[in-house]
């Protein structure tokens, strides 16, 4: 058998992985929000139910295959059994009372956490509607009239109510530290309501994967405080760049790596027409196509009636009458050549 050799040295890493892990930063589990404690504490409880069975069975394995090593010659050898009481109760009703607790913490986690809730507080919250692009994220203030890229900045202590969407692609919107992560979807709105309980910078990603950009769609949460929030504000309006469709259109186009930028003011209707784009698109398309029917329609209507009129004869109109069906939208080319034939035959 290969031996290792510097058994020493991996014994020493050994040792030294905690230490090593000790120092990765689990955002999940070092919330600075209201939603993301509940979250953790979530998690936690969780974890710890099912650690009741998991660790029993990873120690009594490690039991069973030392006290039944080759070299115990006292132990007992009984292959031969067939029930015993104490084992089914022990491996059925602990598992069941696990799952009865956490179907509990679930259904009601479920409800208290749900992301389209408002939070209940005494500040009025802020509405922040979010646009998932490729490979960016816009975020629209409606009531300040402002509007950035790749940048969230919101106050401590304030509710914020998230009005979600995408511009093509499904996404995912995840503040880790704030808890909660809302899938946005091409005409659709979801919803999310977050609070920061800290000031400070938090990251923001997209937790869904949409293409070649999708490392580089993050964007910094800046939670301050109310004074620090209004400078920000102020610092927004002093930019000379103005979000409206046209501009828009320019931003669509996928990019990587998009640099903060900031609009002093924004298209008061523009969230409404990037969430109704994908129906009014539709919409269009239908009206069209229908268009284009109803004139081919109209085009041997008007054929049929210039045949009639000029036609000196009965024969002549049944050809007028075929072309017609010939040039019908619906495409019968069966009844045209009926009428051709009919015609040859008189």
């Amino acid at each position: 058998m290969k031996k290792h050799r510097n058994p020493r040295l991996l014994r020493l890493l050994a040792l030294c992985s905690p230490l090593l892990l000790a120092g990765c930063d689990m955002a999940v589990l070092n919330p600075k929000g209201m939603i993301g404690e509940e979250t953790k504490s979530l998690i936690l409880t969780a974890t710890w139910l099912m650690l009741i069975v998991v660790i029993p069975v990873i120690f009594l394995t490690l039991f069973f295959a030392w006290k039944y090593r080759a070299s115990n010659k006292s132990a007992r050898y009984e292959p031969k059994w067939s029930h015993s009481t104490a084992i089914e109760l022990v491996i059925w009703v602990i598992p069941i009372i696990i799952i009865a607790i956490l179907a509990k913490i679930t259904w009601t986690s479920t409800h208290e956490l749900d992301p389209y809730k408002p939070l209940a507080h005494e500040t009025k919250p802020i509405t922040v509607e979010v646009v998932s692009m490729n490979w960016k994220w816009l975020f629209i203030y409606p009531d300040l009239k402002i509007a950035t890229v790749n940048q969230l900045a919101i106050p401590v202590d304030t509710p914020v109510n998230f009005k979600i969407t995408s511009e093509s692609i499904m996404n995912s919107f995840f503040i880790p530290q704030l808890g909660s992560q809302v899938y946005s979807m091409a005409g659709m709105e979801t919803k999310l309501h977050l609070i920061a309980n800290e000031a400070g910078t938090y990251d923001g990603i997209s937790a869904n994967y949409s293409g070649g950009g999708f490392s580089g769609m993050r964007f910094k949460t800046l939670a301050m405080s109310d004074n620090d929030f209004q400078q920000w504000v102020a610092k927004v309006r002093e930019s000379s760049k103005h979000l409206d469709k046209g501009v828009y259109q320019t931003l669509v186009a996928p990019s990587e790596d998009e640099p903060v930028t900031y609009y002093s003011s924004v298209d008061p209707y523009l969230y409404t027409s990037i969430l109704h784009a994908p129906m009014m698109s539709g919409t269009a398309d239908a009206k069209h196509e229908g268009m284009s029917h109803e004139g081919m329609s109209h085009d041997g209507m008007n054929m049929q009636k210039d045949s009639k009129a000029d036609a000196p004869s009965a024969p002549s109109a049944k050809a007028g009458q075929a072309m017609t069906m010939a040039m019908d939208g619906t495409g019968h080319m069966t009844h045209a050549g009926m009428a051709a034939h009919a015609h040859s035959k008189e």
